[in-house]
């Protein structure tokens, strides 16, 4: 059986506009494994986003319907796992085309065995309808339901040109749907892959991809983040809100799609806490912004649900007296920075105190 080692690959590439998809001799351009890491033999890269320092949410259960009822950007409905690992680090995705003949079980046999070579272990292996949610859609299907495909590669982050190699290559129907998360710890650092492997449905401009297996290989290497200076002093942020009447914060924390503020963001509340108590007259409302991905009616409540944990955390824990603080939530409404890049994202994730 082919070996394969660990990988941190997947992304998006441009491609011929509307040029129909053709079979690769070589990887897309960029594209490579990283260090000490493979592939299955004789496979090829044909779409790839490497090394960005991101957060990701892996389903490592069955997905099941999420209610009340929500949809998300594509009007689908939406479907979440019980146990899901929200991860931060250096992620990397990307989507190998297989030699003739090989299987999605072949896949995500050979990835769970080098895995489990390394000392690794396997948390949580699924194949078709037993995953839940669609599971025969490509990415940036609508008026269905979200599937596993849609939590590792989302409609947001496809700007490859249609109808070429890397657009087929996340888009075309799917049989015979496979997924393993694993987890495997390399010089003190824990890495997560998650491995969904199908074989392509014939499709009008994807006809050279027809009945070939696909491996979407998702790979976060936990580390830290590079500390930049992110938790600003309460005299920053009183210049600040005297000169624009806003203020933007990147040091108030949270996990992915989620609203319990992190422990690293006890610095800036306290820095928070000191200019009201340095300006007792000042009033201020408390403002959440998210980046574009997800639906517009759950980043908006995201948004105010975040703001409002802030707001919490100043006048039951700080004394803060509530008649001064008002929450509010934008969403996505008013970016800082265009969403096409994870690095705009970044900036659009963050909470503004606004002068009342």
């Amino acid at each position: 059986m082919p070996r394969i080692a660990l990988s941190l690959i997947l992304g998006i590439a441009p491609s011929l506009a509307f040029a129909d998809a053709v079979l690769p001799d070589a990887d897309l351009d960029g594209a490579r494994d990283p260090a000490g890491l493979g592939r299955y033999e004789g496979s090829l890269i044909v779409e790839y986003r490497a090394g960005a320092y991101d957060e990701i949410a892996l389903p490592a259960s069955v997905l099941e319907r999420v209610e009340p009822e929500q949809r998300d950007g594509m009007n689908n409905r939406v479907f979440a796992a019980r146990d899901t690992r929200t991860l931060e680090g250096t992620l990397t995705r990307a989507v190998y085309l297989l030699p003739p003949e090989r299987t999605p079980l072949e896949a995500v046999r050979n990835y769970q065995q080098a895995i489990e070579e390394a000392g690794g272990q396997r948390l949580f292996e699924c194949r078709g309808d037993a995953c839940g949610g669609d599971t025969g859609s490509g990415a940036g299907h609508g008026g269905g339901q979200v599937g596993i495909g849609d939590l590792l590669f989302p409609k947001d982050r496809i700007d490859a040109k249609a109808f070429g190699n890397p657009y087929c290559a996340v888009t075309t129907d799917r049989v015979d749907p496979r997924y393993a998360i694993l987890r495997v710890q390399r010089g003190g650092v824990e890495t997560h892959v998650a491995v969904l492997a199908w074989t392509a449905k014939d499709s009008l401009y994807c006809k050279a991809f027809d009945g070939r297996t696909f491996a979407l290989v998702v790979t976060l290497e936990g580390k830290p983040r590079e500390q930049k200076m992110v938790t600003l002093k309460a005299s920053e942020m009183g210049r600040a809100i005297a000169g624009d009447g806003k203020v933007a914060l990147y040091g108030l924390l949270f996990d992915l799609d989620q609203a319990a503020i992190k422990p690293e963001s006890e610095a800036q509340l306290g820095e928070i806490a000191a200019l009201m108590e340095e300006e007792p007259a000042l009033k201020l409302m408390v403002v959440g912004h998210t980046d574009n991905a997800g639906g517009a009616a759950h980043n908006l409540d995201l948004s105010k649900r975040r703001a409002d944990a802030v707001v919490d955390a100043l006048t039951s824990k700080r004394g803060i007296a509530a008649d001064r603080l008002l929450a509010q939530g934008m969403g996505s409404a008013s970016p800082v920075a265009s969403n096409d890049s994870e690095e705009g994202r970044a900036k659009n994730r963050r909470v503004e105190l606004v002068k009342q």
